[in-house]
């Protein structure tokens, strides 16, 4: 037990003396306009977000892949200059066949969305003129109770 006390003590005794000790000192000297003033140590302090580091890395990684990428196009480009007239038709026919596709699907949907109906209605017609109509709004929170007479 006096073993707990005894640490205890310590330990508040430290605090206090850590206590007495001042925390913040304001030099109230002058600065002078111009004069040469030493060096003064300034360590850096600041911190990258984590969110910012992974932005970073993750840039890297998507340019290099570009580069990739690029390098990639460069070859296949390279390969097919290398080739003749025939081979570049023959290998791009394929996509030549594909764009003709769509086209043909895109034609056939315009052609579809072109088509109108035209409704005929047959029998009689009745036209009223006369047609009153009263509304009433009142109070800060108005309702409109519009009633219609006339019409049937």
């Amino acid at each position: 037990m006096n073993t707990a006390d005894d640490q205890a003590r310590q330990l508040i005794d430290a605090v206090n003396d850590a206590m007495k000790a001042p925390t913040a000192y304001r030099d109230d000297t002058p600065v002078p306009a111009v004069g040469d003033a030493p060096p003064v140590a300034q360590p850096e302090t600041r911190r990258v977000p984590t969110w910012a580091t992974g932005i970073a890395v993750a840039s890297i990684g998507i340019g290099a892949g570009a580069v990739g990428i690029g390098c990639a196009v460069w070859l296949a480009a390279k390969g097919l200059a290398a080739i003749t007239l025939t081979g570049v038709l023959a290998a791009l026919s394929p996509f030549v066949g594909l764009a003709v596709l769509a086209l043909a699907i895109g034609a056939a949907i315009a052609r579809a969305g072109r088509a109108s109906t035209t409704n005929v209605y047959k029998g009689s017609v009745s036209v009223t003129n006369k047609t009153e109509i009263s509304s009433t709004a009142r109070g800060l929170f108005a309702r409109n109770r519009n009633q219609v007479r006339g019409v049937r």
